[in-house]
């Protein structure tokens, strides 16, 4: 099995990420009785995309997050990130992994209350030994690139919602992932400050060419409209996988349908 997994970004930014699921099923055991969150899933993801999964509660979108950022582990089946095999990682493998490779954003932030807004932004640099004078530099960087280069001293009390979410992708940012997983980045935000962030999310998925790739959980159909590629899920298949509405008025090719072996 190949477990090259690529944390040097500068070698892996030579090459288009790609990100193949091979017929992924994931199971859990709730009260006495197996349940299937994951049946069969087939996904050809590439580099340079925007790209929205949605569907109802229990669809299995969690699940699917969770699998492609390596907290999770598929029951049979193969993710091959950039070439390599993740769908099996031991713990410390799987964390260096996610250390290096993806970046997180959350609804509700996660941001830490005793810290300013570059702190946050660096912790996970810190967490991986960087020097604080270089990591200070590069995380007000990254908040001047999210446009808060007025609030690097601020405390998260002392942002809005917004702002908070911005704070976060900079987080995310930090390390150069190839990845960001979203899991309802605007579900706590106005419609308003929601379109905002999803404007910065499409940057983030489109700046470093086809080396990088922004994968959004929603319930939001109008926020899944501003992506370029829609997966919707249905009681753990893929029901349809295209390009978004917006993609669909500009005359963009849809995506074609995902194979769900059955």
């Amino acid at each position: 099995m190949h477990t090259d997994l690529g944390l040097h970004r500068d070698q892996s930014r030579l090459r288009e990420l790609t990100i193949e699921l091979r017929d992924i099923v994931r199971e859990y055991r709730i009260g006495g009785q197996r349940v299937r969150a994951l049946d069969r899933i087939n996904l050809h993801l590439t580099g340079g995309q925007f790209v929205s999964i949605v569907g109802p509660s229990g669809a299995g979108k969690s699940t699917l997050l969770h699998l492609l950022g390596a907290l999770d582990s598929p029951d049979s089946g193969s993710i091959i990130f950039d070439g390599a095999e993740i769908g099996r990682l031991g713990d410390e493998q799987a964390s260096e992994f996610r250390r290096h490779r993806v970046g997180f954003v959350f609804q509700f932030f996660n941001l830490l209350p005793t810290l300013s807004a570059w702190e946050n932004v660096a912790v996970p640099k810190l967490l991986d030994g960087s020097r604080l004078d270089r990591v200070k530099h590069d995380a007000i960087g990254l908040l001047e690139r999210v446009g808060l280069g007025n609030r690097v001293e601020h405390r998260p009390a002392e942002l809005s919602g917004g702002q908070l979410q911005r704070v976060a992708i900079a987080r995310a940012l930090m390390m150069d992932p190839s990845l960001i997983l979203a899991d309802e980045p605007t579900g706590n935000l106005d419609s308003a400050t929601g379109a905002a962030i999803l404007r910065l999310l499409s940057e983030v998925a489109h700046e470093g060419g086809r080396s990088r790739m922004v994968v959004m959980v929603t319930h939001d159909r109008d926020a899944a409209a501003a992506t370029d590629r829609v997966i919707s899920l249905q009681d753990g298949r893929v029901g349809s996988d295209r390009g978004s509405l917006r993609h669909e008025r500009n005359g963009s090719p849809r995506h074609e349908r995902a194979t769900v072996r059955r």
